[in-house]
């Protein structure tokens, strides 16, 4: 069970603290619940510099149709939308972004399949068995807006080599750093069940906390979250000179408290905070208790004969 879980946090990638004197750390991934539901959330969080705004929208990688519906619409309020996908330029260049469609990875090559492929699997896997849609099937990546702002698999392989970081052993500073986990009984009786909202409500809240715990084993010195973090920056910063005042990055939630930091150490203010929906989860409401019956009506008594 250890080992599942670990893996869905390593998904949710691919999809440190601020000092005391500087804003407190923003949260881009949430629970919010009550009686009825409960909903898995992520940011949209604006930062102002000058009269350059960066929005930083949150993705999850696997969601309702509803909300990558909501974010298409926000995408068309941008003069360029930074996204994140490992692969090079060409192999992203407009001709084969619907072969993307096909491969989370967006890399043409078979190389590139080949060792990314499989996060896909996991991704179509489980949007299947939650009844949910998945990130690459859903979002246009041939907006003439769209900017990649990420790494190539080359720079990537190249640079978890020389840090001798890996998919595994992200996954065992995970187990070593004590990741939140649901009750595995639960978890398994949810499995069992069929029932997808079930089984969304017994891992929601490991999810929505994912952005903290993803900290404690890839934060800023790591490939998967701070390489590719500066990368994204560097593009941003490119956009800026080329005259762009409306940005946005979209990246997974998880590399958010990172991109914060490096986008205040630049210069950028927090000016606004909103949330969206990506999971609206139902819970079951208890049965009506029946209506109490009806006291049957004393008989009366029998009437003694004159």
């Amino acid at each position: 069970m250890k080992a599942l879980l670990s893996a869905l946090a390593a998904v949710w990638l691919v999809i440190p603290a601020l000092a005391a004197d500087e804003p407190k750390a923003t949260d881009f991934i949430r629970v919010d619940e009550d009686a009825q539901a409960a909903r898995l959330q992520t940011a949209v969080t604006r930062y102002k510099k000058g009269g350059v705004t960066v929005d930083l929208i949150g993705a999850v990688h696997i969601a309702d149709a509803a909300y990558y519906k909501a974010l298409g619409g926000k995408f068309d309020n941008y003069e360029a939308v930074l996204f994140e996908m490992v692969g090079d330029d060409k192999a992203l260049a407009k001709a084969n972004l619907e072969k993307v469609k096909a491969n989370a990875a967006g890399a043409g090559a078979a190389k590139d399949k080949k060792d990314l492929s499989g996060l896909h699997q996991i991704y179509n896997m489980a949007a299947k068995f939650l009844g949910l849609t998945g990130q690459m099937e859903s979002i246009d990546y041939t907006r003439k807006n769209f900017v990649h702002a990420d790494i190539t698999l080359e720079e990537f392989q190249k640079l978890q080599n020389e840090k001798g970081e890996s998919m595994m052993s992200l996954l065992s500073k995970a187990e070593e750093s004590g990741v939140k986990e649901p009750d595995s009984a639960k978890l398994v009786q949810a499995m069992l069940s069929g029932n997808s909202n079930r089984m969304k409500l017994e891992i929601v809240h490991t999810l929505g906390s994912g952005d903290d715990q993803i900290a404690t084993f890839a934060g800023s010195n790591s490939v998967i979250i701070g390489d590719r973090n500066a990368k994204c920056i560097k593009v941003l910063d490119a956009q800026v000179e080329k005259g762009r005042k409306r940005l946005a990055i979209f990246y997974g939630a998880a590399h958010f408290p990172d991109m914060e930091k490096r986008l205040l150490e630049e210069g950028y203010k927090k000016v606004s905070h909103e949330w969206l929906t990506a999971w609206d989860i139902p819970k079951p409401q208890p049965k009506a208790a029946p209506a109490p019956a009806e006291p049957t009506p004393a008989a009366e008594p029998k009437k003694k004969a004159a």
